[in-house]
């Protein structure tokens, strides 16, 4: 503070100083000459006044110095007495500590040893007590024991009784089981193997009588000149509608019977939109059932044959033509039910000459025909077709009754699985109760050793502990 006040005049002089020099700065350049010499006297005071006042300040600042020169030397003289008599009262604390420590060790020695005697007598009464409490243990443990291990062998003498019944009692039912199973499957091969043999021999007499068929066909073949001959005969029986008909008819019903078994077809059978049929073959899906017509058109063939000129001739093969044409659209849209019969239905033609001539010059009619799904036959046609198709049917019936034989092979099968399934259960219960029985008898072995290693243990009085203040033996002594 005291050298603020110092420099307050010189700070206060800066100030002015600054003030007439702008008050210089502002005035004309005329009385710029006076102004500084004013200006001039005053810088001059100024430093002799701050001259002054640094002198007084070194002045005030020397007698400071001498007076914290003073104090200094007071509070060192002050401090070295206090130093003194803290280190007279040290020393006295010092002796009285001593000499109270000396009196504690004293009697916690002899605290200690009382204590020590103390203890080495109730030591020695315990190891007493211990001792005989050992000794009453080791009685009840090797009497526990001796129980245990009585108790466990009867135990396991029971348990190896039961193991050995329910082993003999699962053996038994195993062979029984397997007995069963091996009998089951004999029959079920057995089974198996007489109906694989059955159905060899059906499909070796099936294709005996194919080869029969054939045979006959062929023969048929061979009197196709024969029956040609006898087409005039066959043309007055074919002259009335009704007769001829029923000729078709017979015809056809004499082969569907003798080449078709009694379920494969069905007579006059009524199809879902009231269309009756000559026969209807019972084919299995697919195809599904095929219906045959056996009222073929046969005027406009008659009159073609029958007719005088070629003019004659050739109307009459147009008419023939349009009228198997009208007759094949008539059975494809009645005859052909989706759903109900096949894809495909059949057109009869008693005649084999009739039939020859129709696929020699109308092949055309035959095409569309057979685009449409109608097929046309004749007597042996006819007959190799109704072949294929009880072959098929003996087929279907095979591939059924196989299909059972594998059904009935699967069940068999899922049995197998579940009798291994079921002797690995009882093979995993068995080792199960065989790993019970070895932990068991481990768990008694250790039982039995500790029992002996306690009744060998000796029990000897515990030595005194030493007295306070005695030099224990090293481990060298």
């Amino acid at each position: 503070m005291a050298e603020l006040n110092a420099y307050l005049p010189l700070i206060l002089a800066g100030l002015a100083l600054l003030g007439m020099v702008a008050l210089l700065l502002r005035r004309p350049a005329a009385g710029a000459a006076d102004a500084l010499g004013a200006l001039s006297g005053k810088l001059d005071a100024m430093g002799a006044a701050q001259d002054r006042q640094a002198a007084a300040a070194a002045d005030r600042a020397a007698a400071t110095e001498r007076a914290m020169a003073d104090r200094l030397a007071e509070a060192r003289v002050a401090t070295d007495a206090a130093l003194a008599a803290q280190r007279e009262r040290l020393g006295a604390t010092e002796q009285a500590l001593a000499d109270r420590l000396g009196e504690a060790t004293r009697a916690m020695a002899d605290a200690l040893a009382a204590q020590g005697l103390a203890m080495a007598n109730s030591t020695a009464a315990q190891n007493e007590r211990l001792a005989a409490q050992e000794k009453v243990l080791a009685e009840r443990l090797a009497a526990s024991s001796l129980a245990l291990t009585e108790t466990l062998a009867t135990a396991l003498s029971a348990q190896n009784e039961r193991l050995a019944a329910q082993e003999k009692a699962l053996a038994d039912r195993l062979a029984a089981t397997q007995e069963s199973l091996g009998a089951a499957v004999a029959a079920q091969n057995e089974r198996i193997g007489r109906i694989l043999n059955e159905n060899a021999l059906k499909a070796e007499e099936t294709a005996g009588k194919i080869h029969e068929r054939l045979a006959v066909i062929d023969a048929a073949r061979a009197n196709m000149e024969a029956l040609g001959a006898q087409v005039g005969s066959l043309a007055q029986i074919l002259g009335n509608k009704q007769s001829r008909g029923a000729f078709g008819e017979v015809q056809l019903r004499q082969i569907v019977e003798d080449r078709l078994p009694p379920d494969g077809f069905s007579w006059q059978h009524t199809l879902a939109n009231r269309t009756r049929c000559d026969v209807l073959i019972r084919l299995p899906n697919p195809p599904g059932p095929i219906a045959v017509d056996s009222k073929f058109p046969l005027e406009s063939w008659l009159a073609a044959r029958d007719a005088a000129d070629d003019t004659a001739r050739i109307a009459a093969t147009k008419r023939f033509a349009a009228d198997v044409t009208r007759h094949v659209d008539d059975v494809a849209g009645k005859y052909i039910c989706p759903g109900e019969t096949a894809e495909g239905a059949l057109i009869f033609v008693p005649s084999e000459a009739i039939y020859a001539d129709l696929h020699a010059a109308h092949a055309p009619v035959v095409d569309r025909a057979a685009r449409m799904g109608v097929y046309i036959v004749s007597p042996s046609t006819m007959w190799a077709v109704l072949g294929t198709m009880r072959a098929l049917m003996q087929d279907v019936r095979m591939r059924a009754e196989a299909g059972q034989i594998k059904n009935q092979v699967a069940e068999l099968m899922k049995d197998i699985v579940r009798l291994e399934d079921r002797v690995g259960k009882l093979r995993k219960h068995f080792v199960d109760i065989q790993t019970d029985v070895q932990q068991i008898e481990i768990t008694t072995s250790k039982i039995t050793r500790r029992g002996v290693a306690i009744e060998a243990v000796e029990l000897t009085d515990t030595p005194a502990l030493p007295a306070p203040g005695a030099v224990l033996p090293s481990a060298a002594d």
